[in-house]
């Protein structure tokens, strides 16, 4: 792995730089990412392959309606026809299973208590394949996928290591709660792609604000910027913005991430000028940099999110909103007052969601898998050769990859407190980020389910590979801070073959954990995938009664 606070001796020139380091200051501050761009693509895209064929692969098995898909296909069916969510009628699961062009709808709007953006999804799919199982869990499917591609490039821009990015992709791939959420039409799987995406545009930026700092400061030295530093635009926030906008418009929960990602970007501008020597850095960062930032992560995504609601806004007949003005550009302003009270109304239905289900959980519960979500169950007669047969979509994490993700972010924990690792720290906020939150509503007896901390998984997965990677080390030692002035004696020369030995016994552990992961994920496939199974064999990958 590379330590990617550290640049390979080869690259850096000489000169002091700060701190007492040398060599060149973008060098040190955006330290390039080792490999070619075709194995930094080619290698994330099989892995992309590999979960997308898992994903699509019989995705409209089973014929049904799969637990909120209640809500969801039909909701995203009438987004199409009318623009906003409509009412049905009796048994409209049943009818549009039977003919996807029933008339389903009965009088009037329905009362919903999302916002429209990622039903507006899920209405891609079913605009182009049809009001199937399959063109509703189209969008799903492929949001999954493309977040399997994202992962890896991600995880390899953070670690500099192609291979590391691919792990992390396999990893998420393999799954189990990220494979069921994205095999169904549900929400949340969508919430945790814009994250996704809104978190790598976060990081490229990083790089790539860093090096337009180095430059600029290494360009001041002539004609010094001022005490603040000089000005950085910071253009991948733009659609990291878009992103969480996008999020936000899928589920409120978006709006935790807003929060923390808006807090780690002031936190890296700070150390970005700190690190190259600015004299006030954090004064320079907000001077320079936060007003900016609040500009295009949180301004860009409440507009994001208001245009999520054009149906509703531009089209008459929705809950709340009526007619509509005849003259079309002055309807947002017109609709802004019956969009506040119909917020007020879904920000009480949330508050005061407490009926208790067979399936809720605690999110004090979620990292150790104590009561995953059954999303379909059924007895089939006379389809797996035994007496009892059973065929389930249990919506549940991969076991060993959850469990061995909470030692990981542990280890996180030392790293970000004491190693001051970066990433450490970004990953532990995005999990945070989902999980913390839940608590306060979990105090009041709010409904709640595993599958809700389906925006964290990324992270987890990140934490498992950033251990991973230090597991196996760096292929060389990183140069020490102060080369010329070493705290305890001479400078000793590298230990190559140690080195080598501990690479290859890391490497090894770490294969060995993503095989296990591989492994445990292809045990329990059969009840994430409506496989019919004897019922002894259901029984046997049930561990725990609360699984059932």
């Amino acid at each position: 792995m590379a330590m990617t606070d550290y640049a390979p001796a080869e690259t850096l020139d000489e000169g002091p730089r700060p701190g007492g380091r040398t060599g060149s200051l973008r060098a040190w501050l955006a330290p390039p990412i080792p490999g070619g761009a075709l194995i930094g693509w080619l290698g994330p895209l099989l892995v992309t392959a590999f979960a997308g064929f898992l994903r699509f692969d019989r995705l409209a098995i089973p014929h049904a309606v799969v637990f909120d898909e209640t809500y969801y296909a039909k909701d995203s069916l009438a987004l199409l026809k009318f623009g906003w969510e409509h009412s049905t009628v009796k048994d409209a699961d049943k009818l549009l299973l039977a003919d996807r062009n029933a008339n389903i709808w009965a009088d009037g709007p329905s009362f919903v208590a999302h916002p429209p953006g990622g039903k507006w999804m899920i209405a891609l799919g079913e605009w182009v394949f049809g009001a199937t199982p399959f063109g509703w869990r189209f969008m799903p499917a492929l949001a999954g996928t493309l977040s399997v591609l994202i992962l890896c490039r991600v995880a390899r821009r953070m670690t500099g290591s192609t291979l590391l990015g691919c792990a992390a992709g396999l990893l998420l791939a393999l799954d189990g709660l990220m494979f069921v959420t994205s095999r169904a039409a549900l929400l949340d799987v969508f919430v945790m792609f814009w994250i996704l995406a809104a978190f790598a545009c976060l990081v490229a930026d990083r790089d790539v604000s860093r090096r337009r700092l180095a430059d600029a400061v290494e360009r001041a030295h002539a004609a010094p910027a001022g005490a603040f530093g000089p000005f950085i635009m910071h253009w991948w926030r733009i659609p990291a913005g878009l992103c969480l906008g996008m999020a936000l418009a899928t589920k409120w929960t978006g709006v935790y991430y807003i929060a923390a990602f808006g807090i780690l970007v002031v936190v890296w501008d700070y150390g970005a000028r700190r690190a190259a020597g600015v004299e006030r850095p954090f004064a320079g960062a907000l001077a320079l940099e936060a007003g900016p930032a609040f500009l295009k992560l949180v301004v860009i995504a409440l507009i994001t999110y208001l245009v999520s609601w054009w149906g509703w806004i531009f089209r008459p007949g929705g809950w709340g909103r009526g007619e509509v003005a005849g003259f079309a550009p002055w309807r947002p302003i017109e609709a802004m007052p019956d969009l506040w009270k119909y917020h007020r109304e879904m920000l009480n239905f949330h508050t005061g969601l407490d009926a208790k289900h067979p399936y809720q959980s605690w999110p004090w519960d979620w990292p150790i898998l104590h009561r995953p979500v059954a999303f379909f169950y059924t007895e089939p007669k006379g389809q797996c050769g035994a007496a009892k047969c059973s065929r389930e979509i249990l919506g549940i994490g991969t076991p060993v990859l959850w469990w061995g993700a909470l030692v990981a972010l542990v280890i996180c924990v030392g790293l970000w407190a004491v190693v001051r690792d970066w990433r450490a720290g970004a990953v532990l906020l995005g999990v945070l980020a989902g999980w913390v939150p839940w608590f306060l509503p979990a105090f009041s007896d709010r409904t709640m389910f595993l599958f809700y901390a389906t925006p964290m998984i990324p992270f987890m997965v990140l934490a498992v590979v950033l251990v991973l990677g230090y597991l196996i080390g760096p292929a060389r030692e990183p140069e020490p801070a102060l080369p010329s002035a070493p705290a305890f004696g001479p400078a000793l020369e590298p230990n190559a073959a140690l080195v080598g030995t501990r690479r290859i016994v890391g490497a090894a552990a770490a294969g060995a954990f993503v095989l296990l992961v591989l492994v445990n994920f292809a045990y329990f496939y059969p009840i994430l995938a409506a496989k019919v199974i004897t019922y002894d064999q259901w029984k046997d990958r049930i561990w725990f009664n609360s699984w059932i």
